[in-house]
């Protein structure tokens, strides 16, 4: 085993070589390879073959140049990205996300989580990632349009049903997806529903894609707790985040028994008592796009300024915001509130550090890989219908969303069974997402 752990060692140090400055990446292919050492002891050929080295350096790295025209007529200049990392089960798959922070190193860690995630789903998609540094706060409707037009006339030549599917992410709803396809379909000629997925429903979009990353997180969490007996009834839940994943998170939850008393966004955190009213946060951020003290305001809740949600006290959190949003300090914070569940609906919000403090204080941690895979599942499931010319209702295409959750949770466990970590949902995730592309690796030849 030690000789294998230094394997794994020099791997990562090859990693750090070839990918300065990625910070993000280098934590998301260390936290992959601190699990795989005993995956190597009973299964050499996967080091052999080089499989776990060519499973980290994405097959295709594309970066171009964004320009656009603001409503001022001023020419903007933005960079566009897209990974497309792994495509042995499939066609790439993965969101587009629009923000600052956006550069390499983030896409990469979100495309190369992504293989795992989509493998754990059981569909047919390979693992990719993109976006752009563009920040669509404060513009208009035809500055995003013109941006994400601009974005689209270099992206298409890249993409395609059979090739590579983006979706959406952090900053990438509905209304820039249709602007996307709309670029799409212009410059090809074809109406190709299966290039993007989470359309609106009335050409070619599924049911349940806009609620699915918030409702799968919490079907995952709600078989994390029946497996100990438990259940949402009367449990106090704490959410970060005010966007698409947290909203829909708090819906499920308080369907399922649940208390949300608290959400955020950057300027601050609500908390409020009574249970978080759906109906008024959906107005605010999703209709009026303002910030949560609005909530707050018309509410009659509390607002806290800046500081970190994580100091609410809660039964469970549920980080639904963006990556590191989740630390060490917040999880010693969160362990003496006494909570008792954790599950990660956006990629990678908790800190190397707050896992570890989980882990040693026994919460019950999920992982995002597995954790939040609902909304990349509902997309294949979106790909499915597209491809067949056919309509799903909300209420099947849910139930084939909890069912998938439920074998993702299924297969973590007893994976993590089987490699001697019984109960550990990062080392089952890791390894069982590894395994099934792995395999596909090997069969493929050395590609």
């Amino acid at each position: 085993m030690a000789h294998v752990e230094g394997r794994l060692g020099l791997l990562y140090e090859e990693v750090l070589r070839r990918n300065p400055g990625e910070a993000e990446f280098h934590q998301a292919v260390r936290e992959v390879l601190e699990s795989l050492a005993p995956v190597v002891v009973k299964h050499p050929e996967y080091a052999d073959a080089a499989v776990i080295h060519r499973i980290c350096e994405p097959e295709r790295q594309i970066i171009f140049r964004v320009p656009w025209q603001d409503d001022s007529g001023t020419v903007r200049l933005n960079r566009g990205f897209r990974v497309e990392f792994n495509s042995a089960l499939g066609p790439y798959k993965g969101g587009l996300r629009f923000h600052p922070s956006v550069y390499l190193g983030i896409v990469k860690f979100l495309g190369f989580e992504q293989i795992f995630k989509n493998s754990l789903t059981g569909m047919p998609i390979g693992g990719g990632k993109g976006g752009s540094d563009f920040d669509p706060k404060g513009l208009s409707d035809n500055e995003i349009m013109r941006f994400c037009q601009s974005f689209m006339t270099e992206l298409y030549r890249h993409i395609g049903e059979y090739t590579d599917v983006p979706a959406g992410d952090i900053g990438v709803g509905g209304r820039e997806i249709g602007y996307l396809f709309g670029q799409y379909k212009r410059i090809t000629n074809r109406y190709e529903s299966g290039v993007l997925t989470g359309k609106g429903l009335t050409w070619g979009g599924s049911r349940v894609r806009t609620e699915a990353t918030g409702y799968g997180a919490v079907f995952f969490l709600n078989e994390m707790l029946t497996a100990r007996g438990q259940s949402f009834e009367g449990k106090r839940v704490v959410v970060s985040g005010s966007g698409n994943v947290a909203v829909y998170a708090a819906e499920k939850v308080e369907q399922l028994g649940g208390v949300v008393v608290a959400c955020s966004d950057s300027s601050g955190y609500v908390v409020d008592e009574k249970g978080i009213d759906l109906d008024l946060l959906k107005d605010v951020k999703e209709v009026r796009r303002e910030r949560i003290s609005v909530y707050a305001q018309e509410r009659g809740a509390l607002f806290v300024p800046g500081g970190s949600v994580w100091d609410v006290p809660c039964d469970i959190a549920l980080p639904c915001a963006t990556q590191n949003e989740l630390d060490g300090d917040a999880a010693d914070r969160l362990i003496k509130n006494g909570t008792a569940y954790v599950a990660e609906g956006a990629n990678m919000p908790c800190t190397p550090e707050a896992v570890r403090l989980f882990a040693e204080a026994g919460v019950a941690f999920a992982p995002g890989k597995a954790a939040n895979a609902g909304g990349v599942a509902t997309s294949a499931l979106e790909m499915q219908q597209n491809a067949s010319r056919d309509s799903w209702s909300f209420e099947y295409t849910e139930d084939r969303l909890a069912s998938i959750m439920r074998g993702i949770h299924d297969r973590c466990l007893e994976t993590a069974d089987e490699y001697g970590s019984p109960g550990d949902y990062v080392t089952g995730a890791n390894i069982a997402g590894f395994i099934r592309v792995a395999n596909a690796m090997l069969a493929q030849g050395v590609i």
